[in-house]
C-alpha cells in the first residue's frame, strides 16, 4: 500500500514542488483540507480532501476540519502494538506516515495595525496543534515537519533512506514541531495576557514570557570562554533581526550590545537635527548634533578620538559620501544608520571588515527590558520617556538662554544612556567629558571636567541622578560650567540650589531620574 501524506499549511511556500515529489518520485498518497486541498487540487495534483477522507464534512465555517478518529487514529496509532493495528483496521483507518502542518497566523495577525481581539480569536489554530503535537508524540513511527524550511531536508533523507527515514531525523522533527506549538502557544497568552492588563491597568503581566529562534551561533559571548546566540523574538522580523547587513565581518555578541546602546541613544535624535553617537563598552565616548551628518559625527569623533577608534558609530541620517570618506579614516567595528547611499557604499567597500547595517526603524526596541538574577528574572519598562523641557523646573534666580535650554536638552538626553553615576558635560551640542558607572557622583563628575579640560569654559552639565550634596554643583561652577540639569528628589536639593544661586549659575529640575545599570 502507498504511503499516506496528510499536508494542512497555513504557509503555503514550496507546497506545490513538495507534494510533487511525494506524489511522483515517491509514490504518495495525499490527503488535505482547506485551502491546501484547493492549492495543490489546482496544481493538477491527486488530492482526497479530509471530509472524503473521513465521511465529515467541514463545520462551523472551517472550525472543525481535521478532529476526526480517522485523522488522529492514524497519525497516533503505535504499529508496533497489535491492538492498535487491529483498532486501525477495525475502523477502516489508514496509518499516515507524514504530516505536514504550520498554524495559522496568529503572530502575523496581532502585528497588524488596528487589529481587533476578534480577529486576533479566529487566528488560534486548533485542529493544526492538535495534529503536529500528536504527530510529534508519535514520532517514533511517522515524520512531523512544521517549516517549509524542511521539506528539502526531507527529501534528501527519504531518498538516502530508501523510505526508511532514521528516528534521528523523526526526533529532531519532533522537537521542531513541539517548539513550534510552544512558540505558537506562548504567543497567544502573552498576547491575551497584555489585553487583560491592558484592561485592568496593571502595570506588568502576571506572566512573563520569553522565546526565541536562533538567527546565528555567535562565535563567544563577552568573552572567549562564553557561548552565545542571537535569537529573534516573534514570527516578523524586526530589530536588528530586521536590519540590513551591507558588508563586513559577522556580528559579534559584543557589537550587538554596543549596537543595542548606540541606536536606543539615536532613537533620541531621530526627529532631530543630524546626529551621531560612537559607543564603547555601551557607553557614548562622543555624541553630536550638527547642521549635516558629516558635521555630527566629525564633531563626536573629535569629542574624544582616542576612546573612538574600534568603536560603534550610529547616525540618524543616511550615510552619505562625504561621511563615509571620514568613516574610513579610522578602524571602527560598526557603523548603523537609517540609509547608505550608493556612492557611500562604494567608499565604504574600501574598509571591508567594517560592519555596515542600515536599519531603518531606529525606534523598534523592546517594551520591556528583562535582566536574569538567580531563581528568575527582572523585567521593567524600556525607558522610553521623552523629555520635554516645558515640564522641567528652574529652581535658580538665574535663567537658562534658550541655547542654554538646548545644551542642556542635548545633555540631558545623552546622560539617559550613560552607566550610572553618570555626568555628561556638552558644549556646542557636542558630549566635551563623560564621566560614567563610578561609584559616586563625585568621581563621575571628576572624570567628566577633567576630560573637557580648556573647553569647559561655557559649557553645560546633566546628571542622572540628585545631587545629595553641594559639592559637585560647587567644582562643577569652578571649573567653568554655566548651567546644570538634573532630576532633583533630594532632600538636600536646596542646598544645591543654594550654592548654584551663589555662584551665578542655572540650575534645572527635570523631576524624572535615569539611572542605568
Amino acid at each position: 500500500m502507498a504511503r499516506l501524506a496528510l499536508l494542512s499549511v497555513s504557509d503555503k511556500t514550496g507546497l506545490v514542488e513538495f507534494a510533487t515529489q511525494l506524489v511522483n518520485e515517491f509514490g504518495f498518497d495525499i490527503i488535505s483540507s482547506g485551502g491546501t486541498a484547493k492549492t495543490l487540487k489546482e496544481a493538477g495534483l491527486p488530492v482526497t480532501k479530509v471530509s472524503d477522507y473521513t465521511g465529515s464534512p467541514e463545520i462551523l465555517g472551517g472550525r472543525v476540519k481535521t478532529l476526526h478518529p480517522k485523522i488522529h487514529g492514524g497519525i497516533l496509532a503505535r504499529r508496533d502494538l497489535s491492538d492498535h493495528v487491529a483498532d486501525l483496521e477495525a475502523n477502516g483507518i489508514r496509518p499516515i506516515d507524514l504530516v505536514v502542518v504550520n498554524l495559522y497566523p496568529f503572530e502575523q495577525t496581532i502585528a497588524k495595525p488596528g487589529v481587533t481581539l476578534e480577529d486576533a480569536i479566529e487566528q488560534i489554530d486548533i485542529g493544526g496543534p492538535a495534529m503536529v503535537r500528536a504527530s510529534a508524540k508519535n514520532h517514533a513511527h511517522l515524520t512531523i515537519l512544521t517549516n517549509p524550511a524542511q521539506y528539502a531536508t526531507y527529501l534528501e533523507e527519504f531518498r538516502s533512506s530508501q523510505g526508511n527515514v532514521s528516528l534521528q531525523f523523526r526526533q529532531k522533527s519532533a522537537l521542531a514541531a513541539f517548539q513550534h506549538t510552544a512558540a505558537y502557544d506562548r504567543a497567544i497568552s502573552t498576547y491575551l495576557e497584555q489585553q487583560i492588563t491592558e484592561a485592568s491597568e496593571s502595570p506588568l503581566p502576571q506572566t512573563f514570557a520569553i522565546a526565541g529562534q536562533q538567527l546565528q551561533a555567535l562565535r563567544y559571548g563577552e568573552n572567549p570562554h562564553q557561548p552565545a546566540a542571537w535569537y529573534q523574538t516573534g514570527a516578523t522580523a524586526t530589530g536588528w533581526a530586521a536590519a540590513t547587513k551591507l558588508q563586513g565581518k559577522e556580528l559579534s555578541y559584543n557589537n550587538l550590545v554596543d549596537l543595542e546602546a548606540a541606536r536606543r541613544i539615536i532613537t533620541e535624535f531621530v526627529d532631530a537635527d543630524p546626529a551621531a553617537t560612537i559607543i564603547k563598552h555601551t557607553n557614548p565616548c562622543g555624541s553630536a548634533m550638527g547642521s549635516t551628518i558629516l558635521e555630527a559625527y566629525t564633531k563626536a569623533f573629535n569629542a574624544d578620538s582616542t576612546s573612538a577608534f574600534g568603536g560603534i558609530v550610529a547616525l540618524n541620517r543616511s550615510i552619505d559620501a562625504a561621511t563615509a570618506n571620514e568613516l574610513t579614516k579610522t578602524f571602527l567595528e560598526c557603523v548603523v544608520a537609517p540609509g547608505c547611499d550608493a556612492d557611500a557604499q562604494e567608499i565604504l567597500a574600501k574598509k571591508g571588515n567594517v560592519r555596515v547595517l542600515v536599519l531603518p526603524d531606529l525606534r523598534g526596541g523592546s517594551d520591556y527590558l528583562v535582566k536574569d538574577i538567580a531563581g528568575g528574572f527582572l523585567v521593567q519598562a524600556a525607558d522610553t520617556i521623552v523629555a520635554n523641557p516645558a515640564d522641567w523646573k528652574i529652581v535658580t534666580d538665574k535663567q537658562p538662554t534658550e541655547a542654554e535650554l538646548q545644551e542642556l536638552l542635548f545633555a540631558w538626553k545623552i546622560c539617559k544612556h550613560v552607566k550610572s553615576n553618570a555626568i555628561v558635560v556638552a558644549k556646542d551640542r557636542t558630549t566635551i567629558g563623560v564621566g560614567a558607572g563610578q561609584m559616586n557622583r563625585v568621581g563621575s563628575a571628576k572624570i567628566a571636567l577633567e576630560q573637557a579640560a580648556n573647553k569647559v569654559q561655557g559649557a553645560v552639565l546633566a546628571s542622572d541622578g540628585f545631587f545629595p550634596f553641594d559639592d559637585s554643583v560647587r567644582t562643577a561652577a569652578a571649573a567653568g560650567i554655566t548651567a546644570i540639569v538634573q532630576p532633583g528628589g533630594s532632600m538636600r536639593d536646596q542646598d544645591s540650589i543654594n550654592a548654584a544661586n551663589e555662584l551665578g549659575i542655572v540650575m534645572v529640575l527635570t523631576g524624572i531620574r535615569h539611572f542605568m545599570h
